[in-house]
């Protein structure tokens, strides 16, 4: 069962990658490629600011163990540099009195004797230089240990210069990170703040489209109300016309003709 998804799911690619080769031929991995970054970037885009922030936090903490093995490890070299410089001045003690005492043996072979008495015991010239020889070549191997330890502790001190310059700079790279990711922090939630306060806006335009639709009712209830005036005016009815004669008589009263009137008439009747 296994085996036959395997065999399906490779027979799937294989017919992908030839559908595609057939399609953009040569530049197919060019898009296979182009295609994997925008996914990637896509991807990393939907990721919470929040939880970057975070995992930048735990990056630079992760670092605290190593500066703390480092620190141990520094504190060990101190102690083991003070333990060669301790063991350098001792030997370099015995190397003064070692140089005394073959200067002495050296002393006494400039002195042709048959014996020589060295505390409690005697020596014959012979035996007094075999053992300044003794002592030469003890003193030129404990020379030589004592040049190889100087370069060593020389090099140790170094290393040690090195380690602790080397932690500095990790501390302070870490505590620019920590005030990196802080002032991050500060800015994103600044941006979040004026992102909040942005949804209180009133949209201008769903204003201004209701003012014009006022407007054109007022317009509406304008027109309305001028042709209502008109069709009032034009509307006479027969109630509404009076008698002639009445009508006459209550002009001229209201023009004051009446008088002149009759004076006229009766004027032209004598006539």
């Amino acid at each position: 069962m296994g085996v036959g998804y395997l065999k399906y799911c490779a027979a799937g690619c294989v017919g992908v990658t030839l559908v595609g080769g057939l399609i953009f031929g040569n530049e197919l991995f060019s898009y296979v490629r182009t295609s994997t970054g925008a996914v990637r970037e896509t991807v990393r885009d939907a990721v919470p600011i929040e939880f970057e922030l975070q995992r930048a936090r735990d990056l630079i903490d992760d670092i605290l163990p190593e500066i703390h093995a480092n620190v141990r490890l520094i504190a060990e070299d101190e102690v083991e540099i003070a333990a060669l410089e301790n063991d350098l001045v001792r030997s370099s003690e015995q190397l003064v009195t070692d140089r005394r005492l073959l200067g002495q043996l050296r002393s006494k072979l400039d002195i042709q004797n048959v014996s020589y008495e060295i505390g409690d015991r005697n020596y014959s010239r012979k035996q007094l230089a075999e053992q300044a020889g003794l002592k030469l070549a003890r003193l030129k191997d404990a020379e030589m240990i004592q040049s190889s330890k100087q370069r060593l502790l020389e090099t140790r001190q170094k290393s040690l210069q090195a380690a602790m310059q080397m932690l500095d700079r990790a501390r302070n790279r870490k505590a620019e990170l920590e005030q990196k990711v802080e002032s991050l922090v500060a800015q994103h939630r600044l941006v979040k703040a004026a992102a909040i306060g942005s949804r209180f806006q009133v949209d201008d335009s769903k204003l201004s489209k209701a003012d014009q639709l006022l407007s054109d009712i007022q317009k509406r209830v304008d027109v309305s109300e001028r042709v209502l005036a008109h069709d009032t005016v034009s509307e006479i009815t027969i109630e509404d016309v009076q008698d002639e004669d009445e009508l006459l008589a209550e002009i001229d009263e209201h023009l004051g003709t009446g008088s002149s009137d009759d004076v006229e008439v009766a004027t032209l009747e004598a006539k």
